[in-house]
């Protein structure tokens, strides 16, 4: 049954907020044009765009700025290089780890909002090709981690996708056509990403065309309150779902299913926990994880000082270099506490050029506030949470850029120099090099996630192409 708006109320609530300017073309609209134009308003919040206004004013006042310098104070790290006794630890997480995948407690929570428009690409950025070998998308390179967690735990595994609105037909298509590439329709759930207005310097929502207010999405952030708002989470408390494996699309290396992180994160009883990289020198730009006045952190690059920043401990380490790469454990009772009443997190202000209308309605180039939440500021509210470093060439391999660092080419690169090691050790052959550089190796997930596990059940001879060697 289609819902009827009531004009009068919604045009009443738009000019007691201050926002009439949104109907400054009403009187050249047709029906089925206002009709649109008044569905996309009642739509929005008002109380929260005149919070958000407030805060985009604040952040663009100097005299708003606090002049109070934080106190910083590195986080506690759970490294690889483990003593005799953190073996024994790590063994033990390791068999709960596996417990909770094995019961199917884990609920995989993948961020798949982006297009891969700046890659050159038309889709959503999960359909991106970044196998280095077989040419898989993003998407099915994950697909095939939650299968190899189902062979080897038993496990039904239970993907939470969140899309965005930009995105979501398309990557349902996507798995559709792919036919959910092997895993049960009814165990993968998706669920779109908020949408906010964006606004100008006076706080005044930007129509990006005559019927249409501008939007932006709400920020990674906005997945748990996602979670709540589409159903997904108490989908997962009937599904016995304890902890949320969280990871994002753009990284091929990212493994949902780890047993050592998960099995911490449990023995720990830690609300939110995260996966570290060392960071590669005090220069690179990368949020690190650290205590800010006392409460763990992901303190932005420009946020933290410079003597702090190029600081190094007695071993010769970055003080703050536990790099932040978006790999996190979420309680699902941790979820539902922070969105009971609403999303608990801060929100961040950007200002960003936009093709917009302006007060003379005509399209444009205008200033525009958009506002997200980040996932990391979660980690202030928890009482409890594990930082676990891992290898950064075994487990973070960015796709951002379209060429260059963090690229779909530095991506397939990594992946090839990890598998090389791999069928190295091995003592297997290798094919020829390719013009980049690294020999053109692939390794289906399902047969090993790590070396071990590939000296283990590595078949002697690959799969050959005019590509390169697959191992699967």
């Amino acid at each position: 049954m289609k819902r009827v708006v009531d004009e009068a109320r919604v045009r009443s609530a738009l000019e007691r907020a201050g926002q009439g300017h949104v109907f400054a073309a009403w009187s050249k609209l047709d029906a089925q044009a206002r009709e649109r134009l008044i569905t996309e308003l009642a739509r929005i919040d008002l109380d929260l765009v005149g919070h958000l206004g407030s805060l985009g004013r604040k952040a663009l006042d100097p005299h708003a700025q606090s002049e109070r310098v934080p106190q910083f104070t590195p986080p506690e790290v759970v490294t690889l290089e483990a003593s005799a006794k953190a073996e024994g630890e790590m063994r033990d997480a390791r068999e709960r780890g596996a417990d909770l995948l094995a019961h199917s407690r884990v609920g995989f929570l993948l961020v798949a909002g982006g297009q891969a428009s700046r890659l050159g690409y038309e889709g959503p950025k999960g359909a991106f090709p970044v196998g280095p070998v077989t040419g898989r998308s993003l998407f099915e390179i994950f697909a095939r981690r939650l299968i190899a967690a189902r062979e080897r735990y038993g496990t039904r595994p239970t993907w939470y996708v969140m899309t965005s609105l930009a995105n979501d037909a398309a990557t349902r298509a996507f798995f559709a056509d792919a036919g959910w590439f092997g895993l049960h329709a009814d165990d993968v759930v998706f669920f779109a990403q908020a949408m906010l207005p964006a606004l100008d310097e006076q706080g005044r929502i930007l129509m990006a065309d005559e019927t249409t207010p501008f939007q932006a999405p709400n920020g990674h952030g906005g997945v748990l309150s996602g979670l709540r708002e589409s159903g997904a989470l108490d989908h997962a408390k009937q599904r016995g779902i304890e902890v949320f494996s969280y990871f994002q699309v753009d990284n091929p290396l990212a493994r949902p299913a780890d047993p050592l992180f998960l099995g911490l994160h449990a023995a720990a009883g830690a609300q939110m926990s995260s996966k570290v990289v060392r960071k590669r020198d005090a220069a690179e730009k990368v949020g690190v994880l650290g205590q800010v006045d006392g409460k763990l952190s992901c303190i932005e690059y420009s946020d933290l000082p410079s003597g702090l920043r190029e600081a190094r401990d007695p071993s010769g380490e970055l003080v703050f270099g536990a790099g932040n790469i978006a790999l996190h454990a979420i309680d699902r009772t941790f979820v539902e506490e922070l969105t009971r009443d609403g999303l608990s997190l801060p929100w961040h202000v950007a200002r960003k050029s936009v093709e917009a209308l302006g007060a003379d309605g005509r399209r444009g180039k205008r200033t525009a506030l958009k506002f997200e939440t980040f996932v990391f500021d979660a980690l202030s509210f928890a009482q409890r949470s594990v930082t676990l470093e891992v290898d950064r060439a075994a487990e973070f391999a960015p796709v951002k850029n379209a060429t260059g660092e963090d690229s779909p080419e530095s991506a397939r690169a990594a992946q090839c120099a990890l598998h090389e090691r791999w069928v190295r050790s091995a003592g297997l052959a290798l094919p020829p090099r390719h013009a980049q550089g690294h020999h053109p190796v692939e390794v289906d997930p399902v047969l090993a996630e790590d070396v071990d596990e590939f000296l283990q059940r590595a078949p002697h001879t690959p799969r050959i192409s005019h590509e390169g060697h697959f191992y699967g």
